[in-house]
């Protein structure tokens, strides 16, 4: 039996126990995804090391709190950067809040919480896409599964470099993004993916993202977006070759901070 035929019997009982049926919209599916990351959402900013049962303390905290959306319904700024720094290199999102913004605040509110750090690329098609978003801890994924946004109005287009939420329906919007690796306007705009911003430092970084593996299932052997919520990076071991965001943070830029004067 070879590897794809041993995935496919596995995905079955699975995902018929987890019922999560996605399908891909213009080929863009969306589940719920959060990386471990281990920010905490409070701070006592007093400098002080922590003890190591403190700091374990505190990321359990941590965790728990990610997997509760209503803790994370900060407005964002008009305008922000986030620096992503991934197994590949940096790249630097600008959001333009007026372009979607119940897609600017979720986004704003997830970097700041670290929810990406950690989370794989787990669906790349080269000259197409590159998706992110499922958490490698399945416990994370589960408390975002019913936070779903209201579409946002597409006000930009899905160009190259253009940065939007993935979903497989209307309204179903929850952590997962992608940057467009073409011209995608045509197909996506009118399935309402709205932009959020652009990638204006690092395009080359994603253009170099291992997409060896391909689109998942049914259309090919990759990541099953299904199964990788449910099992987290218990399954995504058999990925081992994805590149992955190592952290997500807003960056130290006066975009950011012209809107807190």
């Amino acid at each position: 039996m070879n590897q794809g035929q041993l995935r496919s019997r596995r995905f079955g009982g699975l995902i018929r126990m987890a019922g999560l049926g996605l399908m891909t919209a213009g080929g863009l599916a969306c589940g719920n995804g959060q990386p471990q990351g281990e920010r905490q959402v409070g701070s006592a900013g007093d400098g002080q090391a922590q003890s190591p049962a403190t700091a374990s303390d505190s990321a359990s905290a941590h965790r728990l709190a990610l997997r509760q959306p209503a803790n994370f319904q900060e407005t964002a700024p008009q305008r922000f950067q986030v620096r992503i720094l991934t197994t590949k290199g940096e790249f630097v999102v600008e959001v333009h809040r007026e372009w979607a913004p119940r897609g600017a605040d979720r986004f704003y509110n997830l970097v700041k919480a670290g929810w990406y750090d950690g989370v794989p690329f787990h669906r790349v098609r080269e000259g197409f896409a590159a998706e992110w978003g499922i958490n490698p801890d399945p416990w994370l994924n589960v408390g975002w599964r019913q936070a779903e946004l209201q579409d946002d109005p597409v006000r930009e287009s899905n160009l190259r470099g253009r940065v939007s939420f993935a979903k497989n329906r209307p309204h179903s919007r929850t952590t997962q993004l992608f940057v467009n690796l073409r011209d995608n306007s045509e197909n996506l705009d009118p399935l309402a993916f709205a932009p959020i911003g652009e990638v204006v430092e690092g395009m080359e970084v994603l253009d170099r993202l291992y997409a060896g593996y391909g689109d998942g299932p049914p259309r090919g052997e990759g990541v099953y977006q299904a199964m990788a919520i449910a099992r987290g990076d218990e399954y995504f071991a058999d990925f081992p070759l994805l590149d992955r965001i190592v952290r997500a943070e807003l960056a130290d830029s006066p975009l950011a901070a012209e809107e807190d004067s």
